[in-house]
Formats: structure tokens, C-alpha cells, sequence
């Protein structure tokens, strides 16, 4: 079964089950799905899993946004959208896995100072993909190079 056809039966079982909330964030990735399918990049399990995290990620900071602005009720949203779509996402590397990988990448690229940060990212980012934020393993890099 590929992601489109998992997110189109959770999403009968979310009507089925009267579950709103949930169905709310099925149905936006349902959207960014449909967008993909008629774009020039078209839909694979990739360009799938690229868009299912950016519309985490916006999640992620609307809910930042308005707890910065004291509307708890809203970022409960956000945040309880973004963990549905987590959910078709691929296990995420913990903070220490990242460092251990990020060491051995600094070691291969021979890095040795903050100005070895782009090629270490160049690496990283294609080795991370889908897997940690890229905004984690930049800030892990300064860290580790700083």
C-alpha cells in the first residue's frame, strides 16, 4: 500500500469514527498530495514524505507562533496536527544518533573548523534526509565544529 492509499483509508476511518480533529490534518496532506500529483515533480514515496514534513514543520512553527502569543488552544492544534502526520513519517534519529553520524561525516569530509560547516552540511543533509531536521543537524555541526 503506498502513502496515498494509507492516508485515503485513515481517512474513511477517521469519518467513520466521527474523529475531527484528526480528520482536519489527514485532509491537508491529502491536499499537498493532490497538489504533487499535478505538479512538474509528480508523486513518488519521496516527493510524499518531502511534503508530509513540510507541512509538519509549518505545524511545528504555527504552534510555536501562537504560544508566543498566549493562544494555548490553538497551538494544542497545531501541535496534535503535527503529531498525526508524524505518523507517516520515517522513525526520527535521536539527537545523540545524529552526533555519533555527524562525527564520522566530519572525520570523512576531513573537516576541521567552522569553515568546513558547508561541506559537512552537503553530506548531511543528503544522509539525514527524512530522517532529522535539518535545522537539528546544522546546530549539532556549529556545535561539533565550533
Amino acid at each position: 500500500m503506498n502513502i496515498e492509499e494509507k492516508i485515503n483509508a485513515d481517512i474513511k476511518t477517521a469519518m467513520l469514527a466521527k474523529d475531527a480533529k484528526k480528520l482536519e490534518a489527514l485532509r491537508a496532506i491529502k491536499s499537498a498530495i493532490l497538489l504533487l500529483k499535478t505538479s512538474a515533480e509528480g508523486l513518488s514515496e519521496d516527493t510524499a514524505m518531502k511534503a508530509i514534513q513540510k507541512e509538519v514543520k509549518k505545524r511545528k512553527e504555527s504552534g510555536d507562533l501562537y504560544t508566543q502569543q498566549n493562544r494555548a488552544d490553538l497551538a494544542e492544534v497545531e501541535a496534535y496536527q503535527a503529531s498525526v502526520l508524524e505518523e507517516y513519517l520515517p522513525k526520527q534519529l535521536s539527537e545523540e544518533e545524529i552526533k555519533t553520524q555527524l562525527q564520522a561525516i566530519i572525520t570523512q569530509v576531513g573537516a576541521n573548523g567552522a569553515g568546513d560547516m558547508g561541506k559537512v552540511m552537503g553530506v548531511a543533509s543528503k544522509q539525514f534526509a527524512g530522517k532529522a531536521d535539518n535545522k537539528l543537524v546544522s546546530q549539532l555541526v556549529k556545535q561539533l565544529l565550533g
